[in-house]
């Protein structure tokens, strides 16, 4: 038997047409799932390899989940579901976050969505006893000067994890998140792009490199696995050893 094997399983990835949530996405595809991801752009067809896209194979549906009431809205295109990741993010840069409409943009799409995207799919995860899997980010555990609210919502998806793997636990849901390090998208083109911020970001991460997207999914499929079958309300860190020091 294949624990890994996810035939027959309905996954849906919001956030999943580019980084860290397309390398999610597109590895669960290779395992037999049927997933479908969730993005901002009017098409699949509107993103680019070149910034980290890779739609081939799965299904894709245009939502905003800056607004709460486009979620409430999505008709799904599917009827089960095993397997929801919660991978959208956004980052509001040059000091923005500490202005109203920086922060309450960045909180609206990194926490309060997800509370919205985990209520609206809950009787489905409850009806296949699947997993719901809450992509957060290191930055829930030190201080990211700059960026208030990301820090913030991060920190606050950390704690969703917890709260939601305990309340719904009875209710054989299996919820647990993933926090990932400095990995390369096109969110963290701000390093990567400037060979020097790169420089100083490698040099503090023990493994002397930045993540990949792919890199991520190694967890996810754990997770939602029944290798974790005895797993709740717990966040693991995939930062190649970033918050040792």
């Amino acid at each position: 038997m294949n624990d890994l094997d996810y035939t027959g399983k309905t996954v849906l990835v919001v956030g999943g047409s580019s980084g860290i949530g397309n390398g999610i996405a597109q590895a669960f595809r290779a395992r037999g799932a049927e997933v479908h991801v969730w993005g901002t752009r009017a098409s699949a067809g509107d993103y680019d390899a070149s910034e980290g896209s890779d739609l081939g194979g799965l299904h894709y549906t245009q939502v905003d989940v800056g607004d709460i009431d486009a979620i409430e809205r999505v008709q799904p295109a599917f009827d089960k579901l095993d397997v929801l990741i919660l991978c959208q993010g956004v980052v509001v840069y040059k000091r923005g976050e500490f202005e109203r409409a920086g922060w309450d943009h960045v909180i609206n799409v990194n926490l309060n969505s997800l509370r919205a995207c985990a209520m609206k799919f809950h009787d489905q995860l409850a009806e296949s006893q699947g997993s719901l899997i809450i992509v957060s980010s290191t930055a829930a555990f030190h201080s990211t000067k700059g960026n208030p609210a990301y820090n913030a919502s991060k920190a606050g998806a950390v704690a969703l994890v917890r709260t939601l793997g305990e309340a719904w636990a009875p209710e054989g849901i299996a919820v647990n998140g993933i926090a990932p390090g400095f990995v390369a998208t096109k969110m963290t083109k701000v390093t990567t792009d400037n060979p020097k911020r790169k420089q100083m970001a490698e040099a503090a991460i023990p493994v002397g490199r930045m993540g990949e997207p792919h890199e991520m999914a190694g967890p996810a499929l754990f997770l939602a696995s029944p290798l974790a079958s005895y797993m709740r309300g717990q966040t693991l860190i995939v930062d190649g050893g970033l918050t040792l020091s």
